[in-house]
């Protein structure tokens, strides 16, 4: 792809360090934010690592419990900031199934042992796992592939006020090209118009 070594570093830190924030809040996410902090420290000049510094310096001291009801109302109550790539682009329809497998297919075909941990293979927390731990190259191709689900995610969150918008952000400056200015720009970008309005894109 012709990234250097420590953008690729860089890279992978930045997925992992994402990862770990766009998951559910509990005792050992609390436990390893110093840790997150620290590794994304050490890229000073990455913008995608402000992103997530960002995002640790609003949540860091902040009580567990807030932390697990403000995701709960964002993630699991709300369709609009649906962390499942491919239910921005497929929502409960028969082909989404396909497209699942597919992407356990993808970590199959990387060596990857796949273990969802009863989550859905397409959720944002695993691929950017799997691109940091796995196989970066792989990871951002399917990235890069939902790059529409990723951004209108990015949007949604960015209305809602809230600081998780800046992993999102920061996961977006880790891909190929700019960020679209607006929903009609990544719906250019995709080439389609929202395939039914309950995935929250009206």
């Amino acid at each position: 792809m012709g990234r250097g070594d420590g953008a690729r570093v860089a890279e992978r830190v930045v997925h992992q360090a994402a990862a770990w924030c766009l998951s559910y809040p509990d005792e050992a996410f609390v436990t390893a934010l110093g840790a997150i902090a620290d590794a994304v420290a050490e890229l000073p000049h990455s913008p995608a690592a402000q992103r997530v510094s960002s995002f640790l310096t609003a949540t860091r001291g902040r009580d567990l419990a807030e932390l697990q009801q403000e995701y709960v109302r964002l993630f699991d109550l709300s369709r609009k900031h649906a962390l499942y790539l491919s239910y921005w682009t497929d929502g409960d329809t028969r082909r989404r199934g396909e497209v699942l497998a597919g992407f356990k297919q993808r970590y199959r075909d990387s060596g990857a042992v796949v273990d969802t941990h009863g989550e859905l293979p397409d959720y944002l927390p695993m691929v950017l796992e799997f691109s940091a731990r796995v196989d970066l190259d792989v990871g951002v191709e399917l990235l890069q592939s939902y790059r529409p689900s990723i951004e209108l995610l990015r949007i949604a969150l960015t209305e809602a006020g809230t600081p998780y918008a800046a992993l999102v952000e920061a996961v977006c400056l880790t891909l190929p090209g700019a960020s679209p200015a607006d929903r009609a720009a990544v719906m250019r970008m995709a080439g389609y118009g929202p395939p039914t309005e309950k995935v929250g894109i009206a």
